[in-house]
């Protein structure tokens, strides 16, 4: 398809197509008498056209006019060919999200129960992820991550690490901040992974009866715990830096009993930052 210019004779023969029958309608809807068609192209196909339209009381379109609106046609069908790009982008990303998303086992006296958004635009499709498997001396593990960025790459590369941490944790029968420790080590080696952060945790039955959690935190944001009386308080006494920064550095741990009626809270950022809040008003909110 190329540029042309045209008015109402233009059209006045028998039409070849649904093209010259909208156009047909549109001159004789508006009174245009002469127009400046260009095809908006992307890099790799047309994906439609422009028609510009002048009344008889305007000067009539010239040749030299096809030129910018050639121009503006492919800066059109340039931006249009990105959006597809994004859009099909989130999808892959969005689907992987959602097939790595954990079936939560069944507990006796616990109750699990998770909430998962897809992004709402590429710009947001990243790496957030959680987890929760039994391990072989009967406790649970629980994860929540993030992997930095917001692009196909991030959602890759939380896959890598969320396999990662699931061998590592049905290994190594140690307590959570070992672990992460050694996946801190490994990251950098073998996965496409260069900050992230997680908290792991392990629920587990403690010796008194009832349960206990044993976590680690590695730059995320900190659990929330609601006690069965309604007060609340953050676990944020075992934080570390991210993933990717220390190395050999040791990794703090935090231990809690857990009361029967506790709800223990993990989420990522999304919930708490925004453009609009920040993180500190979001953990207050």
């Amino acid at each position: 398809m190329s540029s042309a210019l045209a008015g109402p004779k233009t059209y006045a023969g028998p039409a070849d197509s649904a093209v010259a029958v909208a156009q047909r309608k549109l001159f004789a809807v508006t009174g245009i008498e002469t127009a400046a068609i260009a095809p908006v192209k992307g890099p790799s196909e047309v994906l439609g056209a422009i028609t510009l339209g002048r009344t008889a009381a305007e000067e009539p379109f010239m040749p030299a006019d096809l030129d910018l609106l050639e121009n503006i046609g492919r800066r059109i069908g340039i931006a249009l060919e990105n959006a597809r790009h994004y859009q099909r982008q989130r999808q892959v990303a969005a689907t992987m999200q959602r097939y790595l998303l954990p079936q939560l086992p069944q507990l006796t006296g616990v109750e699990m129960t998770a909430r998962y958004i897809p992004a709402p635009d590429a710009s947001h499709v990243g790496g957030d992820w959680y987890d929760a498997f039994p391990l072989p001396n009967g406790d649970t593990a629980l994860v929540v991550g993030d992997v930095v960025g917001h692009d196909l790459e991030a959602a890759a590369g939380m896959a890598q690490l969320r396999n990662m941490l699931r061998a590592y944790t049905w290994a190594q029968d140690g307590p959570p901040h070992h672990t992460v420790q050694r996946l801190d080590q490994a990251m950098g080696h073998i996965t496409d992974v260069s900050m992230a952060t997680l908290v792991l945790a392990r629920l587990e039955t403690a010796p008194s009866g009832g349960r206990a959690l044993n976590w680690t935190n590695a730059g995320h944001p900190p659990p929330l715990l609601l006690d069965p009386a309604g007060r609340t308080r953050f676990l944020g006494d075992s934080k570390g830096i991210l993933l990717g920064t220390c190395g050999t550095r040791p990794r703090p741990q935090g231990h809690v009993h857990l009361h029967p009626g506790t709800t223990i809270l993990f989420y990522t950022d999304v919930l708490i930052e925004s453009r609009r809040q920040p993180m500190d008003a979001g953990l207050q909110r």
